[in-house]
């Protein structure tokens, strides 16, 4: 029996002693990520030992879950738990002056919880060293941000990627940065390597102008994304000014670098390339402007058909306009060069594709997939109003007009896309409603839809296909086609007469995807 005690007795220690040694080893690795995280020598070898620590720390809290019953068993059920050494009020003097709120303190399994969600959270910001180009990097922000992170890791992101405002990874200069994103996406004749425009000294000033604004736009573009997503939204709006001036000052360089390449010895179209590239950021600002309306759940069901049809009939579609004008630069960019080397173009081309395949043809895809599902939403919401199925408010109460300008008030600053004014969706959604030779029926409004959820459907399958094996994108593209699949039958079925007479509202379930919902019939 003594030596049954004493062995359960030094289990007893043991087990306390590797409790107490995770603790204070997790601890001192998480302030060793924190410390190399934030320095800007040797970035990549920092990322390389911040990813074998942050293994460890995974190691060390699945310790400190499975012991966390051998701790002092603290009142968990108050606000405020009296924990030993730890005072809630610490940082009140530090805080900034604001109305009191109501803060409770996790129970310690839910704290550690957290710490392993945090955790995941620094090994992904450390992936984001792959993305050596800007578009890269911005998608990467930009998803990293969808999840909702924490400020600390939000903030991690940020100091990792452009620790000063004008150097990514505290080593490269982010004019050049995006000046390599400028001639990947359209080549601009100016910013190809034997080009002798910026010999011209006036030519190069306006072109280093234009990227140093640049810089400071993008720079605001990528911080944004750290910001929780209701002032992300606030922030979008602004940031369409500053992408109003830039429109106008790329314009006017690449109406200078035209006609300075028009009179060169190698004469090459220059209009709407910088213009095209900053068209291309500013339409997705403005996508993503509207759609986050909806993840706030900022718009009642009554107001759903007019942001469907901005983004259907307007911005997808410019925005597949401005990839495809992109698109055909560079393969017109590639034909120059075949034929300035003198070469046989098709073997040349060949060689071409197979080295440096472009994935505008995925991109187009996806975006034409996205504009036809939000095709069939509007088409499904002027059915369901005409078959008076969307509670509308009071008139007396109500102005369309005022709402709808309201909700697009950011875009008036813009010239490019031009703003469309209510009267031109009042005339459009009109004609869709009433046409002159047939009668037009809510009927013939699902069978639209349904065509719309169809087509989207099948550019989806394909762009699985093409796809490259990554689990985010496929994720999304699943989802999307679930929301694409199940609303494709729910408009055949009221096509079909399906609960004709019934005024009951559908129900729009965002559980599947956060922007584009599920129509469900009750």
């Amino acid at each position: 029996n003594n030596v049954l005690h004493f062995l359960n007795a030094s289990i007893f220690f043991y087990t306390d002693g590797i409790a107490l040694y995770a603790r204070i080893r997790f601890t001192k690795m998480f302030y060793q990520v924190l410390t190399l995280m934030g320095r800007k020598q040797q970035l990549q070898q920092n990322l390389n030992d911040c990813q074998r620590l942050l293994s460890n720390c995974s190691d060390m809290l699945n310790i400190m879950i499975s012991t966390v019953v051998r701790g002092e068993k603290a009142d968990e059920v108050s606000n405020h738990p009296n924990i030993m050494g730890f005072d809630p009020m610490v940082n009140q003097r530090l805080l900034p002056p604001t109305f009191p709120r109501y803060t409770k303190i996790k129970p310690r399994i839910d704290a550690l919880e957290y710490l392993v969600e945090l955790i995941n959270r620094f090994k992904m910001v450390t992936k984001i060293t792959n993305h050596v180009g800007f578009h890269a990097a911005l998608d990467f922000f930009l998803e990293f941000s969808r999840h909702s992170p924490c400020i600390l890791s939000r903030s991690m992101l940020q100091i990792v990627y452009l620790p000063t405002t004008n150097r990514v990874f505290g080593v490269h200069n982010f004019a050049d940065v995006l000046r390599d994103a400028a001639r990947n996406f359209i080549a601009p004749p100016v910013l190809l390597s034997k080009s002798t425009l910026l010999q011209n000294h006036q030519a190069k000033e306006y072109v280093d102008s234009f990227l140093s604004h640049c810089v400071s736009l993008f720079g605001n573009l990528l911080q944004l994304s750290g910001h929780n997503r209701a002032r992300q939204r606030d922030k979008l709006a602004h940031l369409l000014e500053d992408f109003a001036t830039l429109q106008d000052e790329a314009e006017r360089v690449d109406g200078y670098l035209h006609t300075l390449s028009l009179k060169s010895d190698t004469p090459r179209p220059h209009l709407a390339c910088f213009g095209t590239w900053i068209l291309y950021h500013t339409l997705r600002v403005m996508v993503m402007y509207l759609l986050s309306g909806f993840e706030l759940e900022l718009y009642s069901v009554h107001e759903y058909h007019y942001i469907f049809w901005y983004l259907y009939e307007f911005l997808y579609g410019w925005l597949v306009s401005a990839i495809t004008r992109a698109d055909t630069f560079l393969m017109e960019q590639d034909s120059h060069n075949d034929t300035h080397k003198g070469r046989n173009k098709k073997s040349s081309k060949n060689k071409k594709k197979k080295s440096t395949p472009r994935p505008y043809n995925l991109e187009i895809l996806m975006y034409q997939a996205l504009q036809n599902i939000c095709g069939g939403y509007y088409k499904a919401l002027v059915g369901f109003r005409m078959d008076e199925k969307i509670p509308l408010p009071e008139i007396q109460f109500d102005s369309e007009r005022v709402r709808y300008e309201h909700r697009l008030l950011p875009f008036s600053s813009l010239l490019t896309p031009p703003p469309v004014h209510y009267q031109e969706f009042l005339d459009m959604t009109n004609a869709q409603m009433h046409k002159r030779n047939e009668k037009v029926t809510s009927e013939m409004q699902y069978v639209a839809g349904c065509r719309h959820f169809h087509q989207a459907r099948n550019m989806l399958e394909r762009a699985l296909l093409l796809y490259p094996s990554n689990s985010l994108i496929e994720n999304e593209i699943n989802n999307l086609l679930k929301v694409a699949k199940t609303n494709f039958v729910v408009l055949k079925l009221l096509a079909d007469g399906h609960k004709k007479d019934s005024k009951e509202p559908p129900v729009f379930d965002f559980s599947c995807h956060r922007h584009f919902p599920l129509i469900k019939i009750t």
